[in-house]
């Protein structure tokens, strides 16, 4: 299902892991160059709110711009009550000058499994924001996770990213991994993931799986026994890598589900005390120990959480 597909990006692979960064970006004199930043949240009294918050960075965003926007959303839970706002709003004409000009992007992680499977991003996106947003943004695109060739997808869709000038908003939580770790998108702790790395295919792990399956439930997905069967059989991530990140001008990071997923609160917990080292080797172990702490290494983030994370 991998192959050395050949392409614009130089390929690294790390154990197990592929990832494909820009050729000639050295990683480490890149990594060294950032400066750490603390974690201010903002702690709000509901989903609601969160999705509201969410949405008016949308807003702002298309008021301080002209032309096209391009978002990347991930985020899980988090970001569902944005996902219905944008879904209410495309079923009337007020955002349409504001639909009409998002390039969005996502990505289907779960790999080899068909697009329609109910546990996949798309299926998802569709059952909150509806058919009227999907026709009315100007492109949607996610990552392919029923291809031959894994990489391959991933290539393309790398391309399709890089092809566009900037991105203006990553919306993004924050997932749980053993002993207070956490992962961003699907980087799992281990995977060796660098700071030029745009995206990657990478080995599931037993606990994202439960954790991407637990968490389709809790948020309401009707999901089927075969399509969690075929869901279990997946044996690969495709995930967006640090440098992704990085780029983006703003990250939006919102963490609902600490009362279906309470070990984020000890990973929140880490996430926000760690001091990250100036030193380039130190700094590489502990994003490779903890891979949520790649977030502090932006200077635009805002996070949005609920009073559940912090009991």
């Amino acid at each position: 299902m991998i192959a050395a597909t050949k392409s614009r990006f130089h390929r690294r692979t790390a154990g197990d892991n592929v990832w494909l960064s820009q050729a000639g970006d050295n990683a480490q004199a890149v990594l060294t160059s950032l400066t750490s930043q603390r974690l201010e949240y903002e702690v709000l009294e509901s989903e609601e709110a969160v999705g509201q918050a969410m949405l008016a960075e949308l807003q702002v965003a298309a008021r301080e711009k002209s032309g096209d926007l391009t978002i990347i959303l991930l985020g899980g839970r988090g970001a569902q009550a944005m996902h219905r706002l944008l879904g209410q709003l495309a079923k009337a004409t007020e955002a349409d000058n504001l639909l009409d000009r998002l390039n969005v992007f996502t990505q289907d992680a779960l790999a080899p499994m068909r697009m329609e499977n109910s546990f996949s991003f798309g299926r998802d996106f569709e059952r909150l924001l509806g058919w009227d947003f999907f026709r009315k943004v100007k492109s949607f695109t996610s990552m392919r996770t029923d291809t031959n060739d894994l990489e391959a997808g991933l290539v393309d869709y790398l391309e399709a990213l890089e092809s566009l000038a900037e991105i203006d908003l990553l919306f993004l939580g924050l997932g749980p991994e053993a002993e207070g770790a956490s992962h961003l998108a699907y980087i799992k702790p281990g995977s060796g993931a660098g700071a030029t790395d745009l995206g990657g295919v990478i080995p599931i792990s037993r606990d994202i799986l439960e954790h991407h399956i637990t968490k389709f439930k809790a948020g309401g997905s009707a999901v089927s026994e075969a399509d969690e069967t075929e869901c279990r059989q997946a044996t690969h991530i495709l995930t967006l890598g640090p440098a992704t990140f990085l780029r983006a001008k703003r990250i939006v990071q919102s963490i609902v589900d600490a009362d279906t997923a309470p070990a984020k609160r000890a990973s929140f917990r880490r996430l926000t005390e760690t001091e990250i080292s100036d030193d380039g080797e130190t700094r590489q172990r502990q994003l490779n120990d903890n891979p949520g702490l790649w977030i502090r290494l932006h200077p635009n983030v805002r996070s949005l959480v609920l009073p559940n994370l912090l009991a």
